[in-house]
């Protein structure tokens, strides 16, 4: 087994408690140098990370969210000079103001070890190849993936999203071996291997890191029976610096979170209290080793669980399941709660859904209709018709045995759906509130 940095990897439980509570008194120390978390911690009898005596302390600490996050745009965050910011990211803005991390040269690096940890833990070595096919720029994922794997030593072909034909090509003349994108991107280049005339035999690939988005362990399996690959889940988010943040080791069962990185509670999205040891909830983490802009007690809004028990692996960091939903991405149908991952989780079981779906609601006179719009693949397409009608009767019934709400169920040929080169769009609201 090998490790990126084994003293810190396998750390017995009790140093890295301490590890936490000491990084925790220093990043209230750093965030107390902000006017808006000094006012907060003020105003709850915080002056001074000292103060901190115990990590059930940090209950103590108010929650940030991101509407804090946007009402201090653009630096209202920052506790260094601006000339020791090296670096900056925000989130897309596409619901509003975007949020803003600033890094120094120390976050930079502890970020890109982060990553290489994560990376060597999947089994990554530096004779590996390295496809970045996600974006650059304000995006972390393209920038934070490509430092991680500098620092591994790998080889590294910085693509960037898009232009399919080219990745594929590439993958072929430098004979990639790991590849970093979205799983909805990974299924689309499934697509496009025939039109570009290339076989999984033309390919040395070996290792997927997923991540960006949600996606059920149904669709992890079709994309590493499409390529004949290993497939990693990633997590990250861009107010933790991005990827990094937890990640599979070789044994892929559950995503270890870097502990001394990252103090993460699990709490009821309603009420905020802590949730039973085990039990789904809103992640809430809280930055360890964060110059620039420490975050404390971040609610992120990603509905997760910790999984119990030690890994084989031994890295004694905890882990926590694929990422399920987001507390904000939840629907309300017909007075139903339904998370669109229970939806893919459904339909990717069945070998005849192909490599793209579209969830589209909108009104029905006085209640709302649920419609599944689901790629079938050429395979499905035998000429008999009532082979099709089954599909759809199976296929939704097998969604209202998962989400109560019965959907219409629209079978389409492979390629006849949008396809979006970065996070995909699942969900079509257009439903009309009165």
């Amino acid at each position: 087994m090998a490790y990126f940095d084994k003293d810190i990897e396998t750390a017995p439980r009790e140093r890295l408690r301490e590890i936490q509570l000491s990084r925790l008194q220093k990043s209230v120390t750093q965030a107390l140098k902000i006017p808006f978390y000094r006012d907060r911690l003020n105003e709850n009898g915080i002056s001074s990370g000292e103060q901190i005596k115990d990590l059930s302390d940090i209950r103590k600490i108010p929650f940030t969210t991101k509407d804090d996050l946007r009402a201090s745009f653009p630096e209202g965050l920052l506790a260094v000079s601006k000339d020791e910011v090296v670096r900056l990211h925000t989130s897309s803005g596409t619901t509003g103001t975007p949020t803003v991390i600033c890094h120094t040269k120390n976050d930079l690096n502890a970020w890109a070890g982060l990553v290489a940890r994560s990376m060597v833990a999947s089994g990554a070595t530096k004779s590996d190849v390295f496809q970045n096919m996600t974006g650059y720029g304000m995006f972390t994922g393209g920038l934070g993936m490509h430092y991680g794997a500098e620092l591994v030593g790998m080889t590294i072909l910085p693509m960037g999203s898009g232009n399919t034909r080219r990745q594929l090509e590439y993958m072929k003349y430098f004979k990639t071996t790991i590849v970093h994108a979205t799983p909805s991107y990974m299924l689309h280049i499934a697509t496009k291997l025939e039109e570009a005339q290339i076989s999984l035999s033309d390919l040395c690939l070996k290792k997927g890191f997923l991540g960006a988005e949600p996606y059920s362990e149904n669709t992890r399996i079709k994309i590493e029976n499409l390529f004949k690959i290993d497939v990693y889940n990633s997590y990250g988010l861009s107010e933790m610096n991005g990827p990094g943040v937890a990640f599979e080791c070789e044994y892929k069962n559950g995503m270890h979170l870097w502990e001394d990185a990252f103090y993460l509670e699990i709490i009821d999205p309603e009420t905020g209290e802590p949730v039973a040891e085990g039990n789904s909830g809103e992640l809430v983490f809280t930055t360890l080793m964060r110059e620039a802009t420490p975050l404390l007690r971040y609610r992120c809004r990603d509905i997760a669980s910790i999984l119990a028990g030690e890994c084989p692996c031994g890295r004694t960091h905890r882990r926590i399941s694929r990422i399920t939903g987001r507390a904000d991405d939840m629907l309300i149908v017909n007075g139903v709660n339904i998370f669109p991952g229970q939806i893919e989780s459904v339909i990717m079981r069945h070998p005849e859904v192909g490599t793209n779906y579209q969830i589209l609601l909108e009104n029905k006179g006085e209640l709302e209709k649920l419609t599944v719009n689901i790629e079938i693949s050429a395979a499905a397409f035998s000429g008999d018709i009532h082979s099709l009608d089954r599909l759809k009767a199976e296929l939704a019934e097998d969604i209202k045995g998962a989400v109560i709400v019965r959907p219409e169920v629209k079978l389409h040929e492979p390629g006849s759906l949008p396809v979006t080169e970065g996070k995909a769009v699942r969900v079509i609201d257009n439903r009309i509130r009165i």
